[in-house]
């Protein structure tokens, strides 16, 4: 069989096998999954037969533990007296108990489990709530039976640009404390809506036992985390962002969990194979994680059930996947440079864990037929967002992990003056063929602990103190000018897409830093300063303004559906000019030098204006460009068609054909 991908990259074809070996394994593993005419939809209803259910006379509970002798369930129901109310066992490893009236909203249990004599203690597989116990830490599942949500607002047609504004529940309060669901929706979404970002993705809901994971440790795959309120609270949240328009990704983590015995589902049954592949193969050294077995069954149906509840259970509209290089290699991607194809096709490569997520995908299609995903893989698999039928994995977009990491390398060796004008075009256009990117210029990652915030980078300490708008030393007013510049730049060319991390838009300084014994348990460092951006006496409010400006630009050219053309490259003069969806963008980077006359060439007849520009002076800039002048193309000495324009120094204009 011919696959489309083939068509589109015939860079391919010497790789040919690999990719059918690739789509004939997903072909294999589906139809031994779904059989007498099942569904995906069908077979990801684990999370419905398992855990805890009411029933007309009490309630039932199941597991899946094939290597456990005996399971037992201890709690509030019964006086915490161990070993607990003994569990019947079915067949294929399936433990099942009858509970008449002795559950209750708010009842607190445990499983007890019992291998070769031992018995240990776990949180129940596919508890809905976790919560942890403030004066001992003790994490335990909570029954919750608080009544049905009722839904308000259908969720909104999928954006054909994601402007995703990447957030944290906890930290997004400007306040010392964890911030709640409750707060988000009342404070922050008012805020992403005001700005113009149409898709909001949550990190850190999937409950976790260390709150510094950022999320990432997932120990309870089906609760949301109980630090922020109740499941409700996120559903009214999540409700109210559809009022608003606002498409809402959560951000998922099924590449690893946390090897954590008592929080998560590691060696629930008392095997660790349960779940995980065994030994060093189902450990991840970088991550101290555990690493799911995608070979097995019903690893894969507790994670594409898992994908469903958040689907159909909360109204998420699509999922970021965490961690994709990680699960599609067996080195995961760890200092490795993928600078050939030979690099994605060899041995290396994990095809269980391809399959798993090929499956994945087509799953969230029949949920969802509008759902986005999105792929963090910073190695560039050929085919990662091409449908499953064209050869592909079938994400709609990957990140750009390249780009973020571009400009913390440049800010970090070199000065302005040294930026190579050809390598930040071939950076932030280079794509694999027919494959969306959403391009952005830092997200959380870049100002973890240990590193810094695009605008503290460039501030650095003076930004405790030279924040007042009146304040217009060198280092805020280069800060100001190039933190505008690499989103503008970024946005315009950097792909099909934009992600932001919330506080960003408007310089966000410092780190972040969750609470913890080095730092005395203290969140100054994990919450957002809302307050600087809110002062119209600082120059955070000024990079604000760009920011809404920025994206209400390029919603309204829809310039993310047409591919960026070059149309003059100045290496000497540090000049790039380039066209996107009829919008012209003359960036100059030189630190020092303004051009009068610069020559804006190769463009079409008519007459232009500016639209934008990093150097007006409501955005912090020095107002050197005259935002009310007409450009009209001609025939110039050279011969060709354009005009000449006063292009300052670390600035950029954007400009609109008007007639």
């Amino acid at each position: 069989m011919s696959y489309k991908i083939f068509e589109y990259d015939p860079g391919l074809l010497p790789y040919r096998k690999d990719i059918e070996l690739r789509m004939s394994e997903y072909e294999r593993k589906r139809g031994k999954l779904l059989q007498n005419g099942m569904s995906l939809l069908d077979f990801a209803n684990a999370h419905e037969y398992f855990g805890f259910h009411k029933t007309k006379d009490g309630w039932v509970y199941r597991e899946w533990a094939p290597a456990a002798d005996a399971l037992y369930l201890v709690g509030d129901m019964n006086g915490w007296s161990y070993p607990g109310i003994p569990m019947n066992r079915l067949e294929g490893g399936v433990f099942e108990l009858h509970l008449e009236d002795r559950l209750y909203h708010g009842c607190k249990v445990k499983t007890v489990v019992e291998k070769n004599g031992r018995r240990t203690e776990h949180i129940p597989l596919y508890a809905r709530r976790v919560v942890q116990d403030p004066s001992t830490y003790v994490w335990t599942a909570e029954i919750w039976d608080e009544p049905n949500y009722r839904w308000r607002a259908k969720a909104p047609k999928p954006p054909k640009a994601p402007l995703i504004y990447e957030c944290h529940i906890g930290m997004a309060q400007d306040k010392e404390a964890v911030g709640s669901y409750t707060e988000f929706r009342d404070q922050i979404l008012p805020r992403i809506k005001e700005l113009g970002y149409n898709t909001v993705q949550i990190m850190a809901i999937m409950e976790h036992p260390y709150y510094g994971s950022f999320g990432y440790q997932v120990s309870s795959f089906f609760a949301a985390s109980s630090r922020y309120g109740t499941p409700n609270e996120l559903k009214s949240l999540i409700d109210r962002a559809h009022e608003m328009g606002l498409t809402v990704l959560l951000d998922v983590i099924h590449s690893h969990a946390v090897k954590n015995v008592a929080e998560g589902i590691n060696e629930f049954d008392g095997s660790e194979d349960q779940f995980f592949y065994a030994g060093e193969k189902g450990y991840h050294p970088a991550w101290d994680t555990k690493l799911f077995n995608y070979g097995k069954n019903e690893v894969i149906h507790f994670l594409l059930s898992n994908l469903k509840f958040w689907l159909t259970e909360y109204h998420f509209d699509g999922f970021r996947f965490d961690g994709v290089t990680s699960m599609i290699y067996h080195d995961h991607g760890l200092g490795r440079a993928f600078d050939g194809y030979h690099a994605y096709f060899s041995l290396n490569t994990h095809i269980e864990a391809i399959t798993y997520l090929q499956l994945a995908n087509d799953l969230i299609r029949q949920v969802d037929p509008n759902a986005i995903t999105v792929a963090e893989d910073m190695s560039g698999m050929p085919g990662m967002c091409l449908p499953i039928e064209d050869g592909g994995i079938g994400f709609d977009y990957r990140l750009a992990m390249g780009t973020p990491d571009m400009w913390i390398r440049l800010l970090k060796t070199q000065a302005d003056e040294q930026w190579n004008m050809w390598h930040l075009w071939h950076e932030l256009t280079s794509r694999r063929p027919m494959e969306k990117y959403i391009g952005y210029v830092e997200s959380h990652d870049q100002a973890l602990v240990g590193d810094k915030t695009v605008m503290f980078r460039l501030c650095d300490s003076e930004m405790y103190t030279g924040m007042e708008r009146s304040n217009r030393s060198h280092t805020i007013m280069r800060g100001m000018a190039l933190h505008k510049m690499l989103r503008l730049i970024t946005i315009s060319l950097g792909g099909e897409g934009y992600l932001n991390f919330m506080g960003n838009e408007f310089g966000h300084p410092e780190w972040i830093d969750f609470p913890r014994e080095g730092n005395g348990w203290s969140h100054l460092y994990c919450r957002r300063q809302w307050h600087l951006a809110d002062d119209p006496n600082l120059h955070y409010c000024e990079l604000l303004a760009f920011d809404r400006e920025m994206i209400r630009m390029v919603k309204t050219h829809r310039i993310f559906g047409k591919k960026p053309i070059s149309l003059y490259i100045d290496e000497e003069k540090q000049v790039l000019v380039y066209e996107r969806g009829g919008l012209i963008f003359a960036m100059n980077f030189s630190p020092e030098t303004s051009y009068e006359g610069y020559l804006l060439k190769n463009l079409k007849r008519g007459t232009y204006t500016p639209l934008l520009s990093t150097d007006e002076e409501r955005f912090g800039g020095y107002g050197r460009v005259g935002m009310d002048v007409e450009y009209r193309v001609a025939k110039q000495r050279d011969t060709s068609l354009g005009f000449p324009i006063y292009l300052p120094s670390r600035s950029a204009i954007c400009l609109k054909k008007v007639k």
